[in-house]
């Protein structure tokens, strides 16, 4: 009895390449197969299998903590993306707004309009670092609430909401403060 590529090739319907081609292709999906299935009846180790547990799980921590600080550093692109395309302009400042930073004063110079805003706290400060060092800029509040959301650390100084009417306690309600009494 003569295999059946054996008759084809007898009776003219196949050539030697297109078996060998056949061949090579068969053998290539039964060597994926047991890729994939690996070898029947094959037992986990029981030696192997705690060491492997615990690489699988070093590995996931390993992974978790990675994505954790890609998304870290996500937010902290979006929040200097923020800053950098809703900062005010300065370059006009004349009067100095003094705030305290990392349990420092610190002092930016503002026009009498932007120093107005800040402390009826529609502007906030904001801070980040560019090639010439760290840089306090001004943003609208709503941008300033969107930075805080994503990274706090971005956010040096957002002034409350000046409230319009005063106390009834308030035994000085009917004293203004001076201008001159800015620190």
């Amino acid at each position: 009895m003569s295999s059946l590529q054996e008759q084809l090739l007898k009776a003219g319907l196949v050539d030697d390449k297109k078996l060998a081609r056949a061949e090579q292709e068969k053998n290539r999906r039964t060597s994926a197969a047991r890729k994939k299935h690996g070898k029947k009846g094959a037992q986990p180790d029981p030696v192997r299998q705690p060491v492997q547990n615990k690489k699988a799980q070093r590995d996931r921590e390993l992974n978790q903590k990675r994505q954790q600080e890609a998304q870290r550093k996500e937010r902290a692109a979006q929040a200097k993306q923020l800053i950098d395309i809703n900062k005010q302009d300065r370059s006009k400042g004349e009067q100095p707004y003094s705030f305290v930073y990392r349990g420092k004063v610190k002092k930016i110079y503002v026009t009498e309009a932007q120093r107005d805003q800040l402390v009826a706290g529609q502007l906030g400060i904001a801070t980040c670092v560019t090639n010439e060092g760290r840089k306090f800029e001004l943003v609208p509040r709503a941008v300033a609430e969107k930075i805080c959301e994503r990274d706090e650390t971005f956010l040096v100084d957002l002034g409350e909401p000046a409230k319009s009417d005063p106390g009834e306690d308030d035994p000085y309600a009917d004293y203004q403060v001076p201008d001159d009494l800015i620190w």
